[in-house]
Order: structure tokens, then sequence, then C-alpha cells
């Protein structure tokens, strides 16, 4: 029990990168952030990516029955091509010009979509994990919401880079619980 809270703590943190670093940005680029524009931002994120995963849970039950040889290869090459794509992403520079201070709900919203989208895949991968789906998703989304709101407050007094280290560390993190669930299955 308290191996699979951990790994679901890891999970959490893991595709909350992504959401931490543009909330970072958010806190760097919008000048004087109210802290009502911050708890927003870390709602919406945090409920996109609870959301997420719930709808990749129920595709991966749609299809259990056609991949149960093979899901272990699944959930790993789902969580490597997510944290490969944000580990690249954190190397990459992004243009002064990109950035938008537009805090309006819309643009919140599309934000919010595009950070959750790799907890889409994350969900697919998470009924192979046989872990608590219930705890899995509500944790995943109290952790994005806690980093959110902390990458807002904090991305003020910081630069730009340490959004780009949260994006490389998550990646990380989720690469190496796909080693974790490859080598259990394999081995164990």
């Amino acid at each position: 029990m308290i191996f699979s809270f951990i790994q679901i703590f890891l999970l959490s943190v893991g595709v909350a990168m992504d959401a931490f670093a543009v909330s970072i940005e958010r806190g760097i680029s919008v000048f004087k952030i109210q802290i009502k524009q911050a708890l927003l931002i870390a709602l919406l994120f945090g409920l996109f990516q609870s959301l997420m995963p719930l709808l990749g849970i129920q595709l991966a039950k749609t299809f259990q029955g056609y991949v149960e040889s093979y899901d272990h290869w699944i959930a790993f090459g789902l969580l490597v091509l997510i944290g490969g794509k944000m580990i690249r992403e954190s190397f990459e520079t992004k243009e002064e010009s990109q950035q938008d201070n537009d805090l309006r709900i819309g643009h919140l919203l599309i934000l919010a979509l595009a950070i959750s989208i790799d907890s889409l895949a994350v969900g697919i991968s998470l009924v192979y994990l046989k872990l608590p789906l219930g705890l899995t998703v509500v944790c995943m989304g109290l952790v994005t919401f806690a980093l959110s709101l902390t990458g807002v407050l904090i991305g003020k007094k910081l630069t730009s880079n340490l959004g780009h280290k949260a994006e490389l560390v998550g990646g990380l993190v989720l690469i190496g619980i796909g080693i974790k669930i490859l080598v259990e299955h394999i081995w164990f």
C-alpha cells in the first residue's frame, strides 16, 4: 500500500510538471498577478489533469481485451514518449514574443487542455498499472493544483529557467516509472 501511494505520488508529480512549468511562466509574464488569478489557474490545471486520465481510462477499458498480453509495453511506451517529450521541451527556448499575458478564461481553458493531453495517455496506462484509479486521479488533480499554485506564486521571483528544469525532472520521473513497470512485468 505504501509503495502504491509513493508510485501514485511520483506519477502525479511527473504529470504535473507541465502545469508547474506553465504556471511559473504565467507568474513570470503576467504583471501584478493576483491571488484569485493564481487560484483560478491552479484550479483549471488541476481539474483538467484529473478529467483527462478518466477519459484515457475509459479508452483503455474499452480495448483491454485486445491488449492484455502486451499492456506493460503500452504503459512503458506511453510513459517514455510523454517523458521524452517533456525532456525535449525542457531544452527548447521559447521566444519572448510568443509569451501571451492573457488570463481570460478561454485562454486558460486552452492552456489547461494543452497541458493535460499527456494525462490522457497516462490515463490509458493507469489501467495496466493496477493502481487504485480513483485515488490516483484525485491525487493527480490535487498535486497539479498545489504545484500550479506554487508555480504561479514563485514565478514572479524566478527566471524562466526553472520552468524548463521542472519539465526535465517530470520527464525523467515518468520514464523511470515506465522502466519500473517493464522491469517488474518482465522479471518479476
